[in-house]
């Protein structure tokens, strides 16, 4: 995105996309284009949890995201 409020990072190696395949989703791969989604209660040490609500593709699933995104900040 061009614009100077955005930090762009770049996961060339897919170190992330990896640990959240293996140790959210339970699979030995990547996950691409996917959102996850954590309470406000959510613990993040060496896993974080609970989600409450995961999607993909993100563009796909926009509706299913907004509905849960709202019912967070209700």
């Amino acid at each position: 995105m061009p614009d100077a409020r955005v930090t762009h990072f770049w996961d060339g190696e897919l170190q992330i996309g990896q640990w959240f395949a293996k140790n959210v989703d339970g699979y030995n791969g990547v996950v691409w284009d996917i959102y996850y989604l954590f309470s406000p209660d959510a613990v993040w040490e060496t896993i974080p949890s609970p989600i409450v609500g995961s999607g993909q593709t993100i563009y796909g699933e926009r509706q299913q995201l907004q509905r849960q995104i709202s019912t967070l900040l209700e």
